[in-house]
């Protein structure tokens, strides 16, 4: 059975930081991409940051960028969201996501990615 659990969630002030974790089991972790998506109250699930299997090539939604640094560490099963500098607007919901395949094209499609983990609560007060 696979199971990816995030954790690391919580209430921080703005300009603080965190760090999630995805750890992963029941799969082959080295041979999925990962990715981090998020969903605050009455929107829509965005995409945050995408890794490969490898940890070489990331990828980055906008909001992300220049902030957050996906990471991951596949002797561990584990992937890392590390969030700097947060803002009220990153208060959400954070999952992570496995997926077998992407492309360049299809880092940010939540419909490619194929198991995820049940979501951590980031609270950001200004």
């Amino acid at each position: 059975q696979v199971q990816l659990v995030e954790s690391g969630g919580g209430l921080v002030q703005a300009g603080d930081s965190l760090r999630l974790s995805c750890a992963a089991s029941g799969l082959t972790f080295s041979g999925y991409f990962m990715g981090w998506f998020r969903q605050a109250p009455g929107k829509g699930r965005e995409f945050v940051a995408a890794i490969d299997k490898s940890g070489i090539t990331t990828a980055y939604g906008d909001s992300a960028k220049g902030r957050f640094t996906i990471s991951r560490d596949n002797a561990k099963n584990t992937g890392y969201l590390q969030m700097n500098n947060l803002k009220p607007e990153d208060a959400a919901t954070y999952y992570c996501a496995a997926a077998t395949t992407l492309t360049i094209t299809t880092w940010n499609i939540e419909g490619r990615y194929k198991y995820w983990g049940q979501g951590t609560q980031v609270t950001v007060s200004s």
